[in-house]
Formats: C-alpha cells, structure tokens, sequence
C-alpha cells in the first residue's frame, strides 16, 4: 500500500504500544543508495535507474504527500520536475538523494503552512449559509493543482465548506437518532463544529512541522520502492518493528489500543484482558495519555499532537522495564494529571490468531455438526517456531475431527497474507501426497514448484473456502490451490486481491559499509518472485474467481491489484509436474451453482447490496457533493428512511431468523485455549466479543440500530454453510450410489 501523510493524522487506530525513538539515526543519503542497489540488483523486474524510473519516483513522492492535489501548486510541480525529474535516480546512487528529497519535503511544509493560515482565515471570515448550487469534487486524484495561491484559497474554501457542512449535517443526524432512541446527545458537549475542522487541520499542521529527517527519508523512499510495484517497501524503523509485530502476531508492551484524538491527546480505546496494564489496574478505558516516560527515568516528553506511530514507538519497549504514562483520568476533574506507571510484557494479540466454530445440527443418531475456521492472517515467528499459525491451525483440525465434523468451511475473508512457508504446509493440511501446491517463478525465469510436505492430508472431508476482494497473497495460494486440486467450493466476492508476487523484508543496514551508522537504517521489503498456481495461472491481477459468485459492494470499488499502481503484469507458465486434480465431478458445482443463485434470488440481504451497489456505483460516476444544505438534507432523509424501513423489515424477520436457528442449531465455540476441553463451549456472542480485550463504549457507535446478525452469522458466512450442507449431502448420496469411492 502507498504510503500517505495522512495516515500518521487521521488513522483510527494504533495496535498496543520499540525502543526510544531519539536515537542518532543512520545516514540516509547512503541509506537510500543501498536501497537503490538492492532494488536494482534484486527486483523481480529489474528496473534500471534511468530518466524514466526517476520521473516515477517524483510523481509518487509527490503524490504521497499531497495525493488529493491541494498544498502545492503548479509552479512548484514545475520547479520539481524541471530541477529533480532527470535526476533523482543519480542522486539516489550518488549518496545524495535527501536534500533533494527535503527541498519537496520543506515546499509541502510551507504550502501546507500556508492553508493552515487560509483554513483560519476562511473559518474566521467567510461566512456560510449552504444555500448556493456549487459542488466539490469527491475525488482529486486526477485533478491538477491549483496554479497559484488564489485559486488555492477559492479550492479550500470549497473542501472547507463541505467540511463544515458534513459536520453540521452529521451532528443533526446524531442529535435526532438520540432523541428517537430516548437517549443522550453523545455531542452534546464537542466543540463547535468551526473549532473541530480547526482542530483536525491544527493537528495535521503540527505533524507536518514535526516532522524530521528520518520521516522525511521514510516519505521519499517509500516511493522509491513503490515505484517498482506496489508491495515494495521502506520501512523505518518504527515501521519494521510494527511489520514484526503484525507477522509474530505479538510484542512487548502494555496492551493497550490507541486512538488519536482531534485535540492532540492519545486516548485508550482498548485494554488487553490480563494484561500489563490491566493487572497494573490504573489506566482506564476513555483515560487521556498527554505525555510519555519511555523509561521511567525523569525524561517526560510532551506527545501532544504527535502522531500516533511515534507515540506507539514510545510506550512499546524492553521486556520488563517500565514505561510511565501522564493521563488525564476519564472520570477526573478538567485540567486533572496524574502518573501510571507499567511494566511491559510480551502481549499476544489473541484476537488476530486462528479459531473455529462448530456447529451442531439436531440430536443423537441425526446429529450433523459442521467447522467453521476463521484464519485472520499466515502469521509466523521466524525466531520461534513453535509460534506458527500451521500449528494452531493443525490443533484446531485435529478437535473439529474429533468432534465428527461433516464438512469444514474456511473463511478467508479480509485475510491479507503472510508466510510462504505457512501457506505451503495449510494446503498441504488438505491436499497431502507431497503434491505441489504453488509455483515460484524466479527473475531469471527459473521455476520452482513447492510441495506439500505431507504425505497424508490431515482433513479430507467436503470443504467451502470463503473469500473476498481482502483475500490477498497467501489467501489466494491456498484458495486457488484447493480450486485447482478440486478440492473445494470457492465461494465469495467477484474475485480476490489479485496479488501475485513474493516479497522479501532486508534490513539495509546488512549492506551499508562498515564503518557506517546504522542505527534506523529501516529495511527495504522488494519484490523477488512471481508465484503461480499449480494449473499454471497467476493471481497476479485476475486473483481466484469464486466458483460461486455472491453480490458485493465493492463490486463498484477500484478494490485490488488490477487498479494498483505499477503493478506487475499477468501472464501464465506450465502445469506443475506432478499436478493431478480430483475428479471435478466430485464437487456437483454446476448443482450447488444453481441452488445458490436460487437462494441469492430470494435473500432480501443481497438484494440491498445490489441496491447499494448500483446507487454507489451512480455516486461515484458523478464524482462531485452538493454544497447545498437542503439537498444534503434531502439526500440524508432519504438514506435514513431507507434505512428505517430495512431496519424494520430485518428486525421481523432477523427475529423469526433467530427462532429457526435456536431450533435447528447449537454453535460451539473453539479456540486455542479450548482445544482440550473436554466440552466445548456454547457461543455468546456479548462475551466472547470481549474475552481478550474489553473496549471503551462508543456512544455514537451505539446509537446505530441495524439489527445484528441472527447468531453472528452474516449473509455470506450463512450461504457459504448452505453451499457446504449441499455438497455434503451430495457425496454422501454419490458414495452411497457408489459414483465416489469412500474413504478408507
């Protein structure tokens, strides 16, 4: 994914809380010439540092920091390419690529300076009144920049407006939901809606002026990679220990989750149950964090307005040594301090790991009982082995056989990846005979195809995979993999992610010389293969195309690789050797097409997502908002009573929903931690929502009144077990009819 500046500013969330951040950092002159050569040297595409790939690299920088074209001006978009275009890819190699780098960089600064000072200029003087016929444009990505500081204040008066406007309208909209539910105002007391567009821009303002050498060479060589195919990386520092996190799937802090706050403060959203913090006992959901003591040594630093990644970095740390936090109490006085101090621990993010549910269908004799997986990501511990996602998932494989499972459905859904390795011993769970589950195409043209490393599969039974436009990477070796073999009904959106590459995390400071400072060198994560399914088609672009096809909403979304920029090409290569799929047959998809597009037919869920999907779908074509406050008004009215009489509708029918299913069915829960009990579970939905983390109540979040899911099963999770009830009950006649041999 593109880096962008304002993801450091209005990102919701920051997961928990490195070592200090005020380290003397590396050279990032030598540091971007190490990177170059890498790249250059070990890229899938082998891309030469020339005039071309120099112009590419500053229209990304560019656009990084300013993608909807609002800060610079065309003038200095001039200055740049006539100064930097021919050259960068030289001073890349030469050492002397950041002044460069900084020049853009401290433009932006003042541009962004100056519409500061335009944004308290416009809010203090203009005066609104929402009347007119003007629009703005949603999207601005293809726009061009202004030409000069006039037309600059004439566009931000427009984004102003429609930003105070949106405010307004979503204040009145929350306003009326309280009272129609008989219930507080949660904005009763937020300040003006002026004040908070001051505040967010304050807030980005400040991160932009904050902004160091070390950010700034984080920005620019982030487009360096990315300019090569959009899953190459540079990663600071801060941003590789978090890319540790995310694969381990843990880290050392005080498990807690962030969330930055408009006025500057950090404020705790979520505390891991049992964990630092909550055995501390202090710190408190809603509390306020105004500064941080890394090491609880005197050495306060004010985190006011700092962005979320360096205030993460900050509270993370050494196992075992404390961190000292300065909170403003959720239940204390204004203006109220006081000091928590915490010893950090490694936290598990139990939330992110694997887990199943099962369930039961009638009793005794006519019993039927199903799994579902939920596999959230490939994670891996490449310094512990035993902390493997293959291993969690082989227990949970291992109780759902024991609990005489029928048929299994896997749900992939937004998994975005993760390892290789882990990915190549999954679809070996389920393929066995040491079979080949993907293809590795190397940039010299090399092919290798890697095999399952199992002999015997460990479940054989009927499978549905469940996927959509989040099921990236590994997701998509395993799914296509399963397709490919016949071994199981894909079911989901209209295609995967599309992301048909292996990349490769190196930490630059390995290949800088030696007398060199590497401390925050960061590491550079390339593009080194192309992977294949084992038929020989690549998900590159295309992804896997679900043998049965169910409505989404992001249909009408440039969701996936195929709209990534630079993305790297499809193409095909041979079948690999050894490649023997099961009898297609044996799968009665042309059967369980038809039953399901039958029940598509009639599900109401899916007939509003095709609704929506066509009313988005006019939206977006249009591309422009009314600054009209009565066609908003009337836009609103229509989308809320729209969604009243849903509500209505669902709230009958989710209740006879509720009905059948307490009489048709049990749902067990199964976790890591239940994996030896002697009895599993029943589902409690309430509970079990909070049995890691227990999370601040969202008031405004509360006030939405859809309906939940009737025993927390979604339309696609529910059609994906009607999918694999059918195909279970077709082998079991076909074996009984002898057209499929029974396992033996």
């Amino acid at each position: 994914m593109k880096k962008k500046l304002s993801r450091f500013v209005f990102s919701a969330l920051a997961l928990w809380s490195s070592s200090g951040i005020f380290s003397q950092a590396a050279d990032f002159n030598v540091v971007g010439s190490e990177m170059s050569r890498i790249l250059l040297n070990g890229h899938y595409a082998r891309l030469d540092f020339d005039d071309e790939l120099s112009a590419r690299i500053l229209k990304d920088y560019i656009e990084s920091l300013d993608p909807n074209h609002l800060y610079f001006e065309q003038g200095d978009i001039a200055r740049f390419e006539k100064t930097y275009g021919p050259e960068l890819d030289n001073l890349l190699l030469e050492k002397q690529s950041i002044p460069a780098a900084t020049d853009i960089y401290q433009t932006f600064q003042r541009r962004a300076a100056e519409r500061m000072e335009m944004v308290n200029k416009i809010l203090t003087d203009e005066k609104f009144t929402f009347q007119s016929d003007r629009e703005v444009e949603r999207d601005r990505t293809e726009a061009l920049w202004p030409k000069d500081s006039t037309e600059a204040y004439m566009l931000w008066r427009l984004q102003i407006e429609d930003a105070l406007l949106a405010e307004e309208l979503r204040r009145e909209g929350i306003a009326k939901r309280a009272e129609e539910q008989g219930k507080a105002n949660p904005l009763a007391n937020e300040a003006s809606p002026i004040d908070k567009i001051k505040q967010r821009y304050e807030r980005l303002i400040k991160t932009v002026e904050a902004s160091d050498e070390e950010d700034i060479a984080n920005y620019f060589l982030s487009a360096v990679a990315a300019s090569h195919d959009p899953h190459s990386d540079y990663y600071s520092a801060r941003e590789l220990q978090q890319f540790r996190v995310n694969i381990e799937n843990r880290l050392v802090g005080i498990g807690a989750l962030l969330r930055a706050e408009d006025d500057g403060a950090t404020k705790i959203e979520g505390i891991v149950n049992n964990g630092p913090a909550d055995r501390q006992g202090e710190l408190q959901l809603k509390d306020r964090v105004v500064a941080v003591d890394s090491k609880n040594d005197g050495q306060w630093v004010d985190i006011m307005f700092m962005p979320l990644d360096k205030v993460v970095e900050m509270i993370r740390g050494e196992n075992g040594v404390e961190v000292a936090l300065k909170v403003e109490p959720a239940d204390g006085a204004p203006g109220e301090t006081k000091i928590i101090v915490i010893k950090r621990e490694e936290v598990t993010m139990k939330d992110e790991l694997t887990t199943a549910e099962v369930i039961s269908y009638g009793e005794g004799a006519e019993a039927q009982k199903f799994g579902i997986i939920k596999m959230p990501s490939f994670y891996f511990d490449p310094e512990d082995r035993s902390v493997r996602v293959s291993l969690d998932l082989e227990l949970i494989l291992e109780r759902l056989k024991k609990e005489a499972i029928e048929g299994l459905v896997i749900d992939l859904r937004g998994n975005g990846g993760g390892s290789l390795e882990e990915v190549r011993r999954i679809t070996g769970f389920f393929v066995g005979d040491k079979a080949p589950v993907v293809q590795i195409k190397m940039t010299n043209g090399h092919i290798e195809a890697l095999n399952s490393p199992f002999r015997k599969p460990r479940y054989d039974g009927p499978m549905v995979i469940l996927t959509d436009k989040g099921s990236a990477s590994a997701s998509e070796i395993l799914a296509g993999a399963l397709q490919d073999y016949n071994r199981a009904v894909i079911v989901g959106e209209s295609s995967t992610f599309g992301k048909g590459t292996v990349q490769q995390p190196l930490e630059i400071g390995r290949f800088m010389p030696v007398f060199a400072n590497r401390d925050r060198a960061g590491a550079v994560k390339l593009t080194i293969q192309k992977f294949y399914r084992v038929a020989g088609s690549s998900t590159q672009l295309e992804g896997v195309i679900p043998d049965i096809i169910l409505p989404s909403v992001r249909d009408a979304l440039e969701v996936g690789e195929k709209y990534a920029k630079h993305a790297l090409p499809y193409d095909n290569i041979r079948r690999a050797p050894e490649f023997e799929p099961l009898d297609r047959q044996g799968l009665f998809v042309p059967m369980l097409k038809a039953k399901s597009e039958a029940r598509i037919q009639e599900n109401q869920d899916f007939k509003y997502v095709v609704e929506d999907t066509k009313r988005l779908e006019q939206r977006l074509e249009a591309n422009t908002i009314s600054l009209n406050i009565e066609k908003r008004r009337q836009e609103i009215k229509e989308a809320d009573q729209r969604r009243k009489d849903r509500n209505a509708e669902r709230i009958k029918r989710f209740a006879q929903l509720a009905e059948k299913d307490h009489q048709e069915f049990k749902i067990y829960r199964l976790t890591l931690d239940d994996v030896n009990a002697q009895e599993l579970p029943e589902v409690n939905l309430e509970e079990d929502n909070e049995r890691h983390m227990r999370r601040a109540k969202d008031e405004i979040a509360d006030l939405d009144d859809t309906p939940e899911w009737p025993s927390g099963l979604d339309a696609t999770k529910r059609e994906g077990l009607s999918v694999l009830r059918d195909l279970t009950r077709a082998v079991k006649a076909a074996k009984i009819a002898g057209a499929i041999k029974a396992q033996e």
